[in-house]
């Protein structure tokens, strides 16, 4: 405790150099036990009767009177000096510890109030996503329908064609608007499996739209969106990652089935709080779980399909979207790279 100017005493700061007092508890009572074992060597001293020395034997005699006088001082002033030391050591101890949990709380204090501010802006950046998806989405029903309800103009009637018992016309009628649609561009899947980055990302919500109509890129966008709405519910968004790039041999090598110590780099997130929220929920949350299993077996798949015909280029591009980051954080906490 130090006093202040106005008489109170107030509590020294956890950042604040200890004050060196210049008398001690400890310092008193050296003084006392110093000075009454001076008071009683003198007593005894001047109370002993004098006696003639033998000649050679007064200085040893002086000398021995000496060190049985100072010598007792002395060491009190040792175990004296070792207690002061030893009680500004544990003084020291306690401040830096004090100094230790105020860092930390103010470490978790900061954390917290950083996810606060952005967890409203992220909300609203993932509603208004997933607003405009929406959007497109009934637009393309609404295409469809339309497209679906045209009125059909009257041809000419074709010549009959003769059919055989044991043969059937081929129709057009069973097939399926996906099959007469263009093979996806590989930018436009990589795009897509990054998510449009806001409602006026026009370039993304094209790619989007033309992933959607192709039945396994579809698969797999559900599959990530599913679990990228579930991971938000725990403050963790794909945005927030870092994640060690991995060489495009080793996407290669996963690819063809290698699993274990040469793939061991895919498992690149160092974020230990999404990963520890994510292995608690995986254990606890059986939807959650479902939802991941499904979501690893739908982009092994996927990838595989696609590193055949994608450049080392593409590969890198596409484990930098948001798929590929929350397939290397489910993946590392599944041991699908072990």
């Amino acid at each position: 405790m130090a006093d202040g100017s106005d008489g109170k005493s107030t509590p020294l700061g956890i950042y604040d150099r200890p004050r060196k007092s210049s008398i001690t508890g400890i310092e008193i009572i050296a003084i006392a036990l110093s000075a009454l074992w001076l008071l009683s060597a003198a007593i005894f001293f001047i109370t002993l009767p004098t006696e003639a020395a033998p000649d050679g034997t007064g200085g040893l005699r002086f000398l021995m009177t000496m060190l049985a006088i100072f010598m007792p001082v002395a060491m009190i002033w040792v175990a004296a000096t070792a207690a002061r030391s030893s009680r500004v050591m544990r003084e020291e101890s306690q401040r830096l510890q004090a100094a230790i949990d105020g860092i930390r709380q103010a470490y978790v204090a900061q954390s917290q109030g950083r996810d606060m501010a952005a967890e409203p802006s992220v909300n609203r950046k993932l509603d208004e996503i997933a607003a405009a998806q929406r959007k497109t989405e009934t637009t393309l029903a609404t295409l469809s329908t339309k497209r679906d309800t045209a009125p059909v103009r009257k041809s000419a009637p074709a010549e009959p064609t003769a059919v055989g018992s044991n043969e059937q016309p081929s129709l057009a009628l069973g097939t399926q608007a996906a099959e007469l649609e263009p093979p996806l561009e590989r930018e436009d899947f990589i795009r897509a499996l990054n998510f449009p980055e806001d409602a006026d990302d026009k370039t993304g919500f094209d790619a989007l739209r033309l992933a959607l109509k192709d039945r396994k890129a579809a698969q797999l966008i559900q599959a990530a969106q599913d679990v990228l709405t579930l991971l938000s519910q725990d403050g963790i968004y794909m945005d927030d990652l870092r994640p060690d790039a991995a060489r495009p041999e080793i996407w290669r090598s996963f690819a063809a089935g290698e699993r274990g110590r040469a793939i061991a780099a895919l498992g690149g997130i160092r974020d230990r709080s999404s990963l520890a929220l994510s292995a608690a929920r995986m254990k606890q949350d059986t939807i959650f779980r479902d939802a991941a299993h499904h979501f690893l077996r739908r982009f092994d798949k996927s990838f595989s399909e696609f590193e055949e015909i994608a450049s080392d280029a593409e590969i890198a591009t596409l484990s930098g979207t948001r798929t590929a980051r929350a397939f290397m954080l489910l993946g590392r906490i599944s041991g699908t790279f072990d």
